[in-house]
Formats: C-alpha cells, sequence, structure tokens
C-alpha cells in the first residue's frame, strides 16, 4: 500500500489517558480547523500547547485527546496558502506537515509566533516541560460528520464500466440544454422526469440538491481524471439511487461537508477512513437513495477491484456476513468491485458488497447465483422472472450483498445488458404499470437502455415504511464520464 490517498492506516493513540481538564494551565488554547492526515478533510478542533507538545481535541471539554503532535529542534511554523482560509498555518514535524487554520489573522499569527519560541528555545538547548508521554504518536484521522437523513435504508449499486448497447434501443433524445452536454447536466434534466421530485417543497428535493451541490466542479480534476455519473431506478420508478465517483484529492471534502450537513454520525467517517485507509482507493464516491414515501438515505462507495476479505472486514460482525463469508470461500469469489457502507443516522449499518459471480459460462454463473440466495436464507426471485433471466443468458452475471448485523437487508443479481423486450417483461411482471415514464426517464439520461437488471430482494424489516419489500426489479444506467475541461 502506498503512501498516497489514504496511504498507511494511522496509530491511534495508546499512551496514558489525556483529557483537556488534566493538561492544566495551557501555554495556549483556542479553536482551529485541521486537516486530517489520510483523508484530506477539515474539522475543527480544540487545540491545546503545553510544553512542547501540542494535543487535539474534538471538544473543549474532551476527554479523550484525539491526536498528538510533538515539537521538536527540526521542526517547524509558517503561513500556508490554502484555498480553505486566508488564515492557514503549517506545523511541521519528521513524520509529517499539518495544516491547520484559524478564525482570524490574529489567532494565526499568535500561534506562529507561540510555535516558533518553543522552536527557536529547542534548537538552542532549551527544555520544554511536557506532561504526555514521550513516544511520538501519529495521531488518528478524522473528519467531520455526516449523514443519512430520515431513514436507515439499503444503498444500492452502480453498474461497472461497461459500453452502452442498442438492442433495438431508439437513439436518445437531444436534451434541451444549449451548449456543453454533460452528465452532470443529464442528472439534473432527468430530475424533472420523477414525478415525486417535481414537488419544490419535497425534502427530497432538497436531500438532491444538497447532494448535488456536493459534487465536485469539473475544473478542479487534473489531466487523465473523470467523474462517472451512475443512477439505477425500480421498474416502476418508485425508488432511484444516484451516484458519483471520482478522484479523491477532490472529492473527500465536499463528500464529508454533506454527510455532515446531513447529520450522518462521526463515528461512520471515522469508520469510512478506516476503511480508506485499508483499501487505499484510487477513486471514492458517494450515493444517496430516494423514494416516493419519502425515504432518503445516503452513503459512501468504493468503485475498485479488491480482495473480497477487505470488503468483508468494512462490514459489521454478525450472523450474516459469516454466512456470506463461507458462501465466498466455498465458490471461489475472492474479489469485489464495490464495496460501499450507508451513513444513517441509527443502526443498524449496512455495507453492500458487490462481485461478479464466477464460472466460465452462464449456466456456471446462474447456478452460483442460486446457491447463494438459498445459502443465505434470502427467497430467490420469482420462477417468472428466473425464466426472464434464463431466456436472455448473457455472461457476466453480478450479485449485491448487503448485510448488517442484523442480518441480511438485500441480495440482488445482476444480469447485463437487458434488451428492450426484456426490460417490457420486467417492468409487466414487477407491477410497473406504464413503462413509458421509464422510457421518458431514459430519454432524458441520453442512454440507450440499462446496463444492468437488478432482480433484487429486500428482507422484511429492512423498508422502514418507505420502500418495497420483497421481490423488485431495478435498472442501472451508465450515465457517463466527466473529463477536465
Amino acid at each position: 500500500m502506498t503512501d498516497k490517498l489514504f496511504g498507511k492506516k494511522p496509530q491511534k493513540y495508546n499512551g496514558p489517558p489525556i483529557s483537556v481538564d488534566s493538561l492544566g494551565a495551557p501555554d495556549r488554547e483556542g479553536f482551529i480547523t485541521k486537516q486530517g492526515g489520510n483523508f484530506k478533510s477539515w474539522k475543527r478542533r480544540w487545540l491545546v500547547l503545553k510544553g512542547d507538545k501540542l494535543y487535539y481535541f474534538k471538544t473543549k471539554k474532551d476527554g479523550n485527546v484525539t491526536g498528538v503532535i510533538d515539537i521538536t529542534r527540526d521542526s517547524f511554523v509558517r503561513p500556508e496558502r490554502k484555498k480553505e482560509s486566508k488564515f492557514t498555518f503549517a506545523v511541521g514535524t519528521s513524520r509529517r506537515v499539518f495544516f491547520m487554520y484559524s478564525d482570524n489573522q490574529e489567532e494565526m499569527d499568535g500561534w506562529i509566533n507561540k510555535l516558533q519560541q518553543i522552536i527557536d528555545r529547542l534548537k538552542s538547548g532549551g527544555q520544554s516541560a511536557g506532561v504526555s508521554p514521550q513516544t511520538t504518536v501519529t495521531p488518528t484521522v478524522h473528519t467531520n460528520g455526516e449523514n443519512n437523513p430520515q431513514h436507515n435504508t439499503p444503498g444500492i449499486s452502480s453498474p461497472t464500466n461497461t459500453p452502452a448497447h442498442q438492442d433495438n434501443y431508439p437513439k436518445p433524445a437531444d436534451l434541451p440544454v444549449n451548449g456543453y452536454i454533460g452528465p452532470r447536466e443529464k442528472i439534473t434534466h432527468a430530475k424533472t422526469e420523477v414525478p415525486f421530485l417535481r414537488d419544490k417543497d419535497s425534502k427530497t428535493l432538497e436531500f438532491w440538491n444538497i447532494w448535488a451541490e456536493s459534487i465536485a466542479p469539473r475544473d478542479e480534476m487534473a489531466p487523465g481524471n473523470k467523474i462517472d455519473f451512475e443512477v439505477s431506478t425500480s421498474a416502476d420508478m418508485q425508488k432511484l439511487t444516484w451516484r458519483v465517483s471520482g478522484p479523491q484529492n477532490i472529492f473527500i471534502q465536499k463528500m464529508v461537508d454533506f454527510f455532515w450537513n446531513v447529520g450522518a454520525p462521526e463515528s461512520e467517517i471515522d469508520r469510512l477512513n478506516d476503511v480508506g485507509a485499508l483499501i487505499n482507493p484510487v477513486c471514492i464516491g458517494s450515493w444517496i437513495d430516494m423514494s416516493h414515501k419519502g425515504g432518503m438515505d445516503g452513503g459512501w462507495f468504493f468503485p475498485v477491484d479488491i480482495p473480497v476479505k477487505y470488503a468483508i472486514e468494512s462490514s459489521d460482525v454478525g450472523e450474516a456476513i459469516k454466512k456470506f463469508t463461507d458462501w465466498a470461500e466455498g465458490h471461489g469469489v475472492v474479489e469485489c468491485y464495490i464495496v460501499g457502507r450507508d451513513m444513517g443516522a441509527a443502526p443498524p449499518r449496512q455495507t453492500e458488497i458487490r462481485f461478479k459471480v464466477p464460472g466460465a459460462s452462464f449456466q456456471e454463473q446462474y447456478e452460483h447465483a442460486m446457491s447463494a440466495f438459498s445459502a443465505f436464507d434470502i427467497p430467490a426471485p420469482p420462477e417468472q422472472a428466473l425464466e426472464v433471466i434464463r431466456s436472455n443468458p448473457r455472461e457476466g452475471l453480478a450479485m449485491s450483498v448487503i448485510t448488517s448485523s442484523e442480518g441480511f437487508v438485500r441480495v440482488g443479481l445482476l444480469a447485463p445488458k437487458p434488451d428492450a423486450m426484456t426490460v417490457e417483461k420486467l417492468c409487466s411482471l414487477s407491477g410497473a404499470l406504464n413503462s413509458e415514464l421509464l422510457h421518458s426517464f431514459e430519454r432524458s439520461l441520453g442512454v440507450n437502455g440499462p446496463e444492468y437488471a437488478e432482480y433484487q430482494y429486500l428482507s422484511k424489516g429492512f423498508g422502514y415504511g418507505v420502500y418495497k419489500e420483497g421481490f423488485d426489479v431495478v435498472f442501472h444506467y451508465k450515465v457517463g464520464e466527466e473529463l477536465p475541461k
């Protein structure tokens, strides 16, 4: 694992307990906003200087120190140019450079002058009395909390980057947008095709807008990077999921700010950091889902190929993840291409693992998938749905498995590139009264049909009264890639 992006997983402070009160009279203290070490996000911290050590806490009365910065003769402190604030300064040590900013010029100058006095004294051979252990500690990376609004509900991942296909779909109509028509513009236009998002006073629409504003702007991308936009919807368009992913360095802070704005617990931001340090993903993303009954949820995902054991480590302990682990080992599932987690305000937390079903042929893949439903004690898709899958036997089956500490949340079988006839059959099978609404949505996205049709089962009790439990059909669309200007 490299030191880029998330870098190596940080050590947690493991010395004697240190509280704000235990430090006694400080040499200087006050609120600052500090950048994390691996996840480059900013969080407000209570900073305490005592001797040659700089302590930072989550609150002014915190009973447990978050991290300690050791000031030595080789340290430095200086003003720093950062777009986040003109009052930014850097504190450099042999281990790392810490960036932080004050609320105003006077506060910044005060910190810089006091820290420089300590460094000068250490260089001249003077001693500074600290009160904490002498062991240098790499502080835990924390970031502002995030959220998931009203309901803690299962998330839906998006399709892999396979090309759009024709299969009897009409050419998408031109979008009524002047100039560049990119995926960002397409999802904004497509939103107006969703009946329950047309009410300007809708909390769900407000949630969508907050999420859309958190997407990193196109002009922040470096050459060679891209931002991917994906959408999935149930056949009756009563439930939708929106996904966006891109380079970690331009996504992380806006993602964290979004989660914070909608109220997710800080413990889940810390969990995101831990999983990120373990996986070290090249790309990260956020998702939101919603329903016509007011259901809203959100979370993060890593759309990268990783060993499935890392995804398992990202999941909550329980009978469900144990059954999945046993099944994966028995069926040769060693990699997955998406791991994600919801940021619900209340447990149980839900973790999604998406993987390609092993097998050299459609039939082998199909049999493996059916064995998973059985092993997980989840009802398989109804026979009519299975007939549709078998009548259009395309290799490349995938599965989405969402687990929690309380059991399997949802299990889905994803069949690639359904043709127009298959889509019509599935719309009818799922109870969608009018497929024209779906096709109008597709045209607004500018796509040639779904990348995947997912046959999914949401376990009883996990719909929270706002999502359809039991069997459903969901179509996944790759809207497109946004490249640097």
